[in-house]
C-alpha cells in the first residue's frame, strides 16, 4: 500500500498536469474558433471551383488535346500519396487516422503490383509511417514554424508534386487529410488530385460560351486547381487538428479530476487506518500497565 507522502505527492502531481490540460483546452478552443472560420470560409470556393472546372472537364472528355492534368500521361503505375498532418500531437486520434487511412491505401497499391511514393506534410504522420515506409519517403514539408497556412504554402507544395508528375516521377497524386465536421468529429479523407477528379455539378439549365477554349482554360486552371485543393486540405486539417486537441484535453481534464478524487479517498482511508492502528497501540499500551 503507498505511503500517505507517496500518495499526496501523486494527488499534487495529477492536480498539475490537470492545470496544464485545462490550459491546452482553452488555448484549442481559440485556436479552433479562427480555424473553423477559415475553413468554412474556403468551402463555398472550393465547391464553385469543383463546379466551373467539372463543366469544363465535361467539354473536353474524350478529346485527345486535353491538359494532362486532367487526362493522365496514360499510365497508373506510380502512385504518389501526399500524407497531411499535425506538426505537434496531444490531438487524440486525428494524426494516426489520417496515417492509418494512408498506410492501408498503399499496402493496397502495393498488393496490385504499384509503385508507391510518399510526401509527408507535418511532422507527426511521418514518425507514424517511418517504420513501415521509410523506404518509401520522397520528401517532407516543414509547417512548423508557419503560424497561419497561407495559400502561398499550399502553392509550394502543389509545385513540388506537379513537378513530380510532369517529370514522369508520379502518374497519380492523392492527398490525406481530415475533414472537420465538428469538435467531436472528424473524417479521414482520400482525394485524388492529379490527375484531376471532379465531383459532378449540380444540374443546371444554363450554357457557357468559354473564350478562349475549354482546353486553354483549363491548362491555366488546373494547376490552380490542384494549390487551391491542397490548400481546402490544408484548412480542414487545422481546424480538425484543433477540434481534436479540444476533445481530448477535455477529456484528459475530466479524467485527473477522476483521478484526484480517488486519489483523494484512498489517501483518507490510508490515513485513517494509520490513525485507528496508532489508537490500537496506544490502547494495547495503557492496559498492559
Amino acid at each position: 500500500m503507498p505511503s500517505l507522502k507517496a500518495l499526496k505527492n501523486r494527488i499534487v502531481s495529477v492536480k498539475n498536469t490537470r492545470k496544464i490540460t485545462k490550459a491546452m483546452q482553452m488555448v484549442a478552443a481559440a485556436k479552433l474558433r479562427r480555424a473553423q472560420e477559415a475553413a468554412e470560409a474556403g468551402r463555398p470556393y472550393a465547391e464553385r471551383m469543383n463546379g466551373v472546372m467539372a463543366s469544363l472537364a465535361a467539354g473536353v472528355s474524350g478529346s485527345g488535346s486535353a491538359p494532362r492534368l486532367l487526362a493522365g500521361n496514360g499510365n497508373d503505375q506510380t502512385h504518389l500519396l501526399v500524407v497531411m498532418t499535425a506538426e505537434r500531437g496531444l490531438c487524440g486520434g486525428f494524426n494516426s487516422s489520417i496515417a492509418k487511412l494512408a498506410r492501408q491505401r498503399a499496402a493496397e497499391l502495393v498488393a496490385q503490383g504499384k509503385t508507391v511514393k510518399i510526401l509527408t506534410v507535418g511532422k507527426k504522420g511521418r514518425e507514424q509511417l517511418r517504420r513501415d515506409w521509410s523506404h518509401a519517403f520522397v520528401g517532407h514539408v516543414d509547417l512548423s514554424e508557419v503560424k497561419r497556412i497561407g495559400y502561398a504554402n499550399a502553392a509550394a507544395i502543389a509545385r513540388q508534386v506537379t513537378a513530380s508528375f510532369e517529370a514522369g516521377e508520379a502518374d497519380v497524386v492523392t492527398i490525406f487529410y481530415a475533414r472537420f465536421q465538428s469538435v467531436i468529429s472528424q473524417i479521414p479523407t482520400a482525394q485524388q488530385i492529379i490527375p484531376a477528379k471532379f465531383e459532378e455539378a449540380a444540374s443546371t439549365n444554363a450554357l457557357y460560351d468559354y473564350e478562349p477554349s475549354e482546353e486553354a482554360i483549363l491548362a491555366d486552371l488546373l494547376p490552380r486547381n490542384v494549390a487551391t485543393q491542397i490548400f481546402t486540405a490544408l484548412l480542414e486539417n487545422g481546424a480538425s487538428e484543433q477540434g481534436a486537441r479540444m476533445s481530448a484535453m477535455d477529456n484528459a481534464t475530466r479524467n485527473a479530476g477522476d483521478m484526484i478524487n480517488k486519489l483523494t479517498v484512498q489517501f483518507n482511508r490510508t490515513r485513517q487506518a494509520a490513525i485507528t492502528t496508532e489508537l490500537i497501540e496506544i490502547i494495547a499500551g495503557a492496559e498492559a500497565l
